[in-house]
C-alpha cells in the first residue's frame, strides 16, 4: 500500500532544500508504481524564472526520464496546493493524482483561490487529496515568510 504521508515527507525534504536556498519552501516528488521518479524544489529566485515552481520542474524532469510527456499513472506530491500554472501543467501532462499539503489562499487552484483541478475536464481528470501533512508544510512556509519580514525590518 502506498503511504501518502511517506511521499509527502519526501516532498517536505525538497521544500527544506528550497528554504535553505532562500526560495519559497515548496517541494514536490512524482511517484510511479510506488517509486519516486523525480523530485524538485522551487527555484524561482535561483533561475530568475517565475515558472520554476517545484511542480513544474518535477514534471519536466519526469518527462525527460520517461521520454514521454504523458505521465499516466503517476502521483505528484507537493507541499503547497498547486497554482493555476502548475495545475494546467498537471492536466496537460496527464498526471493521474495530486496530493498536496498546505492550502494556498492567494494562488491555490484546487479550490482555495480558483478551482481548476477539481473541475470536470473533457479529456483528463485528476484525483485530488489536499491537507496531507498540512501543518508541517504550513510551518515551513510561515517560518520562511516570518524570517523574510524580520530581515526587512517589518513586524512579524
Amino acid at each position: 500500500m502506498i503511504c501518502d504521508e511517506f511521499f509527502m515527507r519526501e516532498a517536505l525534504k525538497e521544500a527544506q532544500k528550497a528554504f535553505d536556498m532562500g526560495e519559497v519552501p515548496v517541494g514536490a516528488v512524482l511517484v510511479l508504481h510506488g517509486e519516486i521518479i523525480a523530485r524538485a524544489c522551487n527555484k524561482v529566485e535561483v533561475d530568475k524564472d517565475a515558472t520554476s515552481h517545484a511542480e513544474a520542474l518535477c514534471i519536466k524532469m519526469a518527462s525527460a526520464i520517461l521520454q514521454n510527456w504523458r505521465l499516466l499513472n503517476t502521483t505528484l506530491y507537493t507541499t503547497l496546493e498547486p497554482c493555476s500554472m502548475c495545475a494546467g501543467a498537471l492536466l496537460l501532462s496527464r498526471v493521474s493524482r495530486v496530493v498536496w499539503g498546505a492550502p494556498d489562499l492567494r494562488h491555490g487552484a484546487a479550490g482555495s483561490w480558483v478551482d481548476i483541478l477539481t473541475k470536470q475536464h473533457p479529456i483528463h481528470n485528476v484525483d485530488i487529496l489536499g491537507g496531507v501533512l498540512a501543518e508541517e508544510s504550513a510551518f515551513l512556509l510561515k517560518k520562511f515568510f516570518r524570517e523574510r519580514r524580520s530581515e526587512n525590518g517589518k513586524d512579524v
